[in-house]
């Protein structure tokens, strides 16, 4: 929790108590069925719940927007950003279920009440739109994109900093891949957003809906 503390300083009462109850939430439920490797679990909030809300130091969620969680595996970065945003509403999708039963469990145990679920593929998820994807290192960008930007609903020109489009969390040396995706994405270096060692490499991308 204070590494959280170090870069977001105004959490009410209720979402810190969220916040800390995360880790225990997951290692139970990592017992009962594995979706975080021992290694990212012994640096819990560091890999998953920091990184996650990378994404909220550069936009804003206001309340009644729909954010979709593509690919969401355990509920990153959904489930952080849903805490962070409590009147933002949050779909959290994917295609493994046993992924989201952990979801589902752990959104029950915190009381975290602006996320639904649904076990599907993007292609799949019809006469249903958001304002913004949110999505971690789940398929290239040009994927992620082609599936995205057919579930985002087209809006007003989008107030400043609130995203209207993609926003995925990746790493590594992103060229080819941004250059097969034939998108032209914002990029943040996420080491220059948090100090800690684990972000070299590591960027948050956004493509917005023209």
């Amino acid at each position: 929790m204070e590494l959280l503390k170090k870069y977001f300083a105004d959490f009410t009462p209720e979402q810190e108590e969220q916040f800390a109850m995360l880790k225990d939430l997951y290692v139970d439920w990592n017992e009962k069925i594995n979706v975080i490797s021992r290694k990212d679990m012994d640096n819990f909030y560091l890999h998953h719940v920091l990184h996650s809300l990378a994404i909220a130091t550069k936009f804003e969620f206001k309340p009644g927007m729909e954010v979709m969680d593509l690919g969401c595996g355990g509920g990153f970065p959904g489930v952080p950003l849903a805490i962070l945003f409590p009147d933002t509403n949050f779909h959290l999708v994917d295609s493994i279920n046993k992924k989201l039963k952990v979801v589902n469990g752990v959104k029950e145990a915190a009381g975290i009440k602006n996320i639904t679920t649904q076990q599907a593929r993007a292609e799949e998820i019809k006469n249903r739109k958001f304002d913004v994807v949110v999505s971690r290192a789940v398929a290239p960008l040009g994927s992620l994109w082609h599936w995205s930007r057919k579930l985002v609903r087209k809006t007003a020109k989008a107030e400043k900093d609130v995203p209207n489009g993609l926003i995925c969390l990746k790493g590594g040396d992103l060229a080819l891949e941004i250059s097969e995706s034939n998108c032209k994405p914002h990029i943040w270096e996420i080491n220059k957003i948090f100090e800690e060692e684990y972000f070299q490499e590591k960027f948050m991308l956004y493509v917005p809906l023209k």
